[in-house]
């Protein structure tokens, strides 16, 4: 794939997100005091496992390999840029890309939720945008469904001889994909249908969003391929020392 059409595309896709954009919008992190109670601490209770495996992964990775902080920063800068941009979805919600996928090819998914935590904080307490009383069900949905999904894809991917940049590609479309039917799943699990139950409510809430997340994990996807093609022009060194890029490729 040439870089330069993939530098294209996320340029034209960045315009058209943050001008498109309404700043009121209502995004698809689970709002503060949307969930009940018990639902919320539910999915608090169940991400502090994964939580916690991730904290002990950050701090060995740089324990051996300390040069690697300011890629471990730029992952997390990068889930925070692109999670916090909105795209008006249908019935007046919004949807918006993850930018998990990168830092889950990275650092792998369990220091990825980790990241993906801290920057659903950051947006809770400084852009409205989730909530914290919410941060359990939103980490488990983008920080640990979406990372381990990623991982996962790449993984198979790379097992079964596709090129890099494809691997890269599904990796962070389909990692953005699950976000967004486990949200669902969240939902439906919270507030069935009166009439169809769970089944009824996990469809409505897949539909709704998969008009525009649709396209937006395929953009993010792309865009996560143009970082890649960066990385491994001027820090293949890095790369290399996290095991994803082999001395012998230097490009995507």
């Amino acid at each position: 794939m040439s870089g330069k059409i993939c530098s294209m595309l996320a340029f034209v896709y960045l315009l058209t997100v943050m001008f498109v954009s309404p700043a009121n919008a209502y995004a698809m992190h689970i709002m503060e005091g949307f969930l009940p109670v018990q639902w919320a601490v539910l999915w608090a209770v169940l991400s502090l496992p994964f939580l916690i495996a991730g904290v002990i992964s950050i701090k060995r990775t740089l324990r051996d390999r300390p040069n690697l902080k300011m890629m471990l920063g730029l992952a997390g800068a990068f889930a925070f840029v692109l999670s916090a941009l909105k795209l008006p979805s249908v019935t007046g919600s919004c949807s918006h890309p993850t930018g998990v996928g990168l830092g889950a090819v990275l650092f792998g998914p369990a220091a990825m939720s980790v990241l993906g935590c801290i920057v659903l904080i950051f947006q809770a307490i400084l852009l409205a945008h989730g909530g914290l009383s919410t941060l359990g069900a939103n980490t488990f949905s983008m920080a640990i469904v979406g990372p381990f999904v990623a991982y996962g894809v790449y993984k198979i991917t790379q097992k079964l001889g596709a090129p890099f940049w494809l691997a890269v590609f599904l990796a962070a479309a389909l990692g953005d994909l699950l976000t967004y039917v486990t949200t669902s799943f969240q939902l439906a699990l919270a507030f069935p249908a009166e009439v169809g139950g769970f089944m009824a409510s996990f469809i409505k809430f897949n539909t709704i969003f998969a008009v525009t997340q649709v396209p937006l994990a395929i953009s993010e996807g792309l865009l996560t391929v143009v970082v890649f093609n960066v990385l491994a022009a001027y820090n293949s060194q890095e790369l290399q020392e996290l095991s994803v890029l082999s001395k012998e490729e230097v490009q995507i």
